[in-house]
Parts: structure tokens; sequence; C-alpha cells
């Protein structure tokens, strides 16, 4: 894969969602841009008009996380889940529930962060509980909120490789 700056997202099997994006980072920097808190906070929110007023990750197995994002309108959404499996810089499995789920169920998503030539290709795979809760979510704007946030972390992870966000 070619480093495009897009977002491609492919579905595997019934129930999975697989979301790829290679960016211009060493895998260290890229696995901490997702999980540390005041990175995290910086990058994941999706469409303009969001921030992010709790973000909260306990990182180890077992420890949970939660998110809350805001919009500039007064509409909340959150979120949490906890982490199964870490394997610091390259893996993280952890569960995913909404607090007003728009899909049926929780999920599971899959983090994979593989380096080359000093660029991280991220691979996210999420597994649902059924074919219907990932046709739920494909039908909903998840890509172009994922894209938006992927763009950031991308803005972030170039302006600290510059020095600039440290």
């Amino acid at each position: 894969m070619m480093d495009s700056g897009a977002l491609k997202v492919t579905t595997r099997g019934d129930r999975e969602i697989v979301m790829t994006r290679v960016l211009n980072a060493p895998r260290s920097m890229v696995f901490d841009a997702f999980t540390k808190p005041e990175l995290v906070r910086r990058w994941l929110l999706g469409p303009e008009g969001w921030s992010m007023p709790v973000c909260e990750i306990d990182l180890r197995v077992g420890g949970k996380y939660r998110y809350v994002w805001r919009h500039a309108k007064g509409q909340e959404m959150g979120m949490g889940g906890e982490f199964r499996e870490i394997v610091p810089p390259e893996r993280i499995v952890s569960t995913e529930k909404f607090d007003e789920s728009w899909y049926p169920g929780e999920a599971v998503g899959t983090l994979v962060l593989a380096e080359q030539d000093g660029k991280t290709t991220v691979t996210q795979t999420v597994l649902y509980q059924s074919r219907e809760a990932r046709e739920a979510v494909l039908k909903s704007p998840m890509e172009s909120g994922v894209a938006a946030g992927y763009n950031r972390l991308a803005e972030l992870l170039a302006s600290t490789t510059s020095g600039e966000g440290r």
C-alpha cells in the first residue's frame, strides 16, 4: 500500500469492517497518539465542530477507557470499553460500546501498527456482534468521521516530527 493519505475501508466476512491508513511517522509515535489522552483528544474528533472533554485511558489489560465528544451545538456522544490485549507499540485489542448505541451489541476492535521505512500502516478491524450491526455502521457517517480524524492525526504527527507539536 502506498502512502496515499487516504483512508481505505473494506469489509471482511459478515461482521467486520477493516480500516487502513498509512501515516508518515514511526510506529512508536503513532502508538502514543492512540494511547496518550493528551494526544488522543487532539485528533480523535471526527467532523469539524466536535471536541473531546472526556478522554480517560487506563492502558493495561483489563483497564478501561472512556471518551465523550461534545459538539459546538451542545450534543454529546460517549463510549468506552476495556482493553483485552496490549502489545506496545504494535497491537491493541479492546471492546467498544456507545452510551446511546446506534448499532446493536458491543464491538471488538483490533488496532495493528506496522512500520516500514519510517511510515506506519494503521489497520483497525472492528468485529460486530452481527451482520446487521455492521451494516448499520456502514450506513452511518462513520467513514467520513474516521477519515477526518485520521487527517487530523496525520497533521498532528507531522507537527510533532517537525518539533512544532511537542
